[in-house]
């Protein structure tokens, strides 16, 4: 059955519709129509009738008779079918044409007319070639749709119009593109600027010993790159108009200069249809088909096959540029949402990834952070939010920026995840979600860890064993009144914890906790690798994990964050606790000079003492218990002093009357970073002075 692709047919008159007028019934073969005496001739003009068809004495047209040479000439040859490799034989000008697409293929010869030029069929005898030909155009015009169609992206797209129509249809075609092209209903901006997008040609070559070939043609069809459509130029009237035109025509020979550029005519000999490309706003650019002087030339119904080509292609286009906003906008939403860059926090190194489930799905509830905490602490987390869509990702964001501001009150653990399970059900009903918050303190070499609902992390050990941590696995995050716990275990130097979301070792093919063993056996394999004595590099490490899957291991997003534990030696830590008095920062002073000579650090001693003193000055006048007093020597030298005043200190420019409130003033220029975090049961405030010059 013959397939009818849509076109341009509702935007033109009915005499502007040849190829409806003059489509053969598909018993015309069996049922002769026989002339008419006294039939009128031929007409000719745009609204004379169908080009191409004599009418009968009812005024019915019949295609392909004597005489029916479009534009109103008679004893031309009728119109060729694109593409056609099974016309009717008979005397005919051929044309070597190879499958659509397959350069460098044998030609396949493609009658252009079925009657020799100056010959009638018999009167009273259908045009069996002409209704061939017309079925030939259609199907086409249908494969060439399809192919057009599906292209995703714009360069598919372009792709798909240029290999269905070279060689088949034309020698050589020409893509612009407005430049920059308008999304959905944006207005254009000024000036209209068309930019050469593709250009695609092939050419006849000889090869001795071997029939015409059709080869890849690597000079490109000289035609300017950019071009600026002036307001009431011919180009701009030609696009305005929408419908092809004749490279021959008043019109195009106006605008095919205009839009090649003044250096770049058309070539000699050549035929061409300019085809505005519209979408479904506005004209978004222009194709130009072109054919060799050797070819049979371009006939009115081409100007239709050309529209029908330009339309699909305009509209392809046109989805493929929203869809490219959104995979955008999907893309920042999901970038924004996801940690830039991963903390550098004392004695532990990270690495992090985060793959969405498909090309398609960009977006997901996968996330990953790590939080810096006071006492060198970090705070690590996974979670998972049920589906992968822009609500997923969008409450992904709310639970993520909630789970920030619960690290940074100090809380366990388990309290972090009550509060998100709270927030959770404010957010909604069925907000659904997994997590897993774990704390490490480097100078305990201790990791406490609270789930809900999450996978179990596997923690790499030194010398190549790969352990499922043992924690209990709680409640998702959503469900409420349920309790979470909190277990306490070791984090020797070396080790490496890996946290991960189920998309890394569930999917279709295998369940859970099989992905889990084999995702303990790849870590295990992987640290062979290096030996006993050395862990396997952090980021290496994250690339092979990955390579664990398959392709049907992806039927969710992935989110992987990896920590190897380096932790502080006790050597490397001093703390002491001092009285809330007036001598405190004169003993924080004493202390911190020993520690310094210890470690070899003299030569930051009047710093260190003049920053500790300020500090601890500011901590006594607040407090009513011991203040704490820590430093840790690691490639910088850190100073946390904490008190039980929640109150935290601001910097302020002090007036030339006040005695005091010039103390952060002083920390703030000479410390290489320094800040307060409040506890649940106070404060701390730090600094840190580089080690070396």
């Amino acid at each position: 059955m013959t397939e009818h692709p849509t076109s341009h047919e509702g935007r033109q008159p009915l005499a502007a519709r040849p190829h409806e007028r003059t489509r053969p019934r598909q018993q015309a073969a069996e049922t002769p129509v026989p002339a008419q005496p006294g039939a009128p001739g031929p007409r000719s003009g745009a609204d004379g009738g169908a080009p191409g068809a004599r009418h009968t004495g009812r005024g019915a047209p019949v295609p392909g008779q004597a005489g029916g040479q479009p534009g109103g000439q008679p004893g031309a040859p009728a119109p060729a079918a694109p593409g056609d490799e099974h016309a009717a034989t008979g005397t005919a000008a051929t044309h070597p044409t190879p499958p659509a697409g397959g350069a460098g293929t044998p030609a396949a010869a493609v009658p252009v007319s079925a009657t020799a030029p100056g010959t009638a069929s018999p009167p009273g005898t259908p045009d069996l070639a002409a209704a061939r030909r017309e079925g030939d155009r259609l199907r086409f015009v249908g494969a060439a749709t399809r192919r057009i169609a599906r292209g995703i992206d714009l360069d598919e797209i372009v792709l798909g119009l240029c290999r269905a129509t070279v060689p088949t249809f034309s020698d050589a075609i020409l893509v612009y593109l407005r430049d920059p092209l308008p999304v959905g209903d944006e207005r254009p901006v000024a000036p209209f600027v068309l930019r050469l997008r593709r250009t695609d040609r092939l050419r006849l070559t000889d090869v001795e010993g071997e029939e015409m070939m059709l080869v890849p043609d690597p000079d490109p069809t000289p035609a300017a790159e950019l071009c600026e459509v002036r307001s009431g130029g011919a180009l701009a009237e030609v696009l305005r108009g929408v419908r092809p035109v004749f490279g021959d025509s008043a019109a195009a020979r106006a605008a095919l200069p205009e839009l090649l550029g003044p250096e770049h005519g058309l070539p000699r000999g050549h035929r061409a249809i300019l085809a505005p490309l519209r979408g479904r706003r506005r004209v978004i650019g222009a194709a130009v088909f072109l054919r060799r002087p050797e070819r049979p030339g371009f006939e009115p119904n081409d100007l239709l096959v050309a529209a029908q080509l330009a339309t699909h292609t305009a509209l392809g286009i046109d989805k493929a540029v929203l869809y490219g906003r959104e995979a955008y906008i999907a893309d920042e939403l999901q970038r924004t949402m996801l940690p830039d860059s991963l903390p550098q926090p004392t004695g532990v190194r990270l690495a992090s990834r985060y793959l969405p489930a498909a090309e398609t799905a960009r977006v997901g509830g996968d996330w990953y952070d790590a939080i810096p905490l006071p006492g060198s602490r970090v705070a690590l987390v996974v979670g998972d939010v049920m589906g992968h869509s822009m609500t997923s990702a969008a409450i992904m964001g709310q639970l993520r920026t909630t789970a920030q501001t619960l690290a940074g009150l100090d809380l366990p653990p388990q309290e972090v995840l009550h509060h998100l399970d709270e927030q959770a059900q404010r957010l909604g009903q069925d907000r659904m979600a997994t997590c897993m918050y774990a704390v490490y303190d480097p100078v305990s070499h201790r990791i406490t860890i609270a789930n809900a609902g999450h996978p179990p992390p596997i923690l790499l050990h030194l010398g190549g064993r790969a352990e499922v941590l043992r924690v209990p696995p709680g409640a998702p995050i959503g469900v409420g009144g349920v309790d979470f716990e909190a277990v306490e275990l070791d984090a020797p130097a070396g080790a490496t914890l890996l946290l991960y979301t189920d998309g890394l070792v569930e999917s279709r093919l295998r369940d859970v906790w099989t992905g889990i063993e084999q995702l303990r056996e790849r870590l295990a394999a992987t640290a062979q690798l290096t030996g006993p004595d050395h862990s396997p590099p952090l980021e290496a490490l994250c690339d092979d994990i990955l390579d664990m899957l398959g392709p049907g291991d992806r039927d969710d997003d992935i989110a992987l964050l990896a920590a190897r534990f380096d932790g502080i030696a006790p050597s490397d830590v001093a703390y002491w606790f001092l009285e809330p008095e007036d001598a405190a920062p004169g003993r924080a002073r004493r202390l911190a000079r020993r520690a310094l000579a210890r470690w070899d650090l003299e030569e930051l001693s009047d710093s260190v003492e003049l920053l500790i003193s300020e500090v601890v000055t500011n901590a006594v006048r607040y407090a009513e218990r011991p203040v704490t007093l820590r430093l840790l020597k690691t490639d910088v030298l850190r100073c946390e002093v904490g008190d039980d005043s929640p109150q935290l200190p601001r910097q302020r420019r002090a007036r030339d009357t006040d005695e005091g409130g010039r103390g952060l003033f002083l920390v703030n220029r000479l410390a290489r970073r320094w800040g307060a975090t409040r506890l649940s049961g106070g404060k701390v405030v730090w600094f840190e002075l580089a080690t070396r010059p």
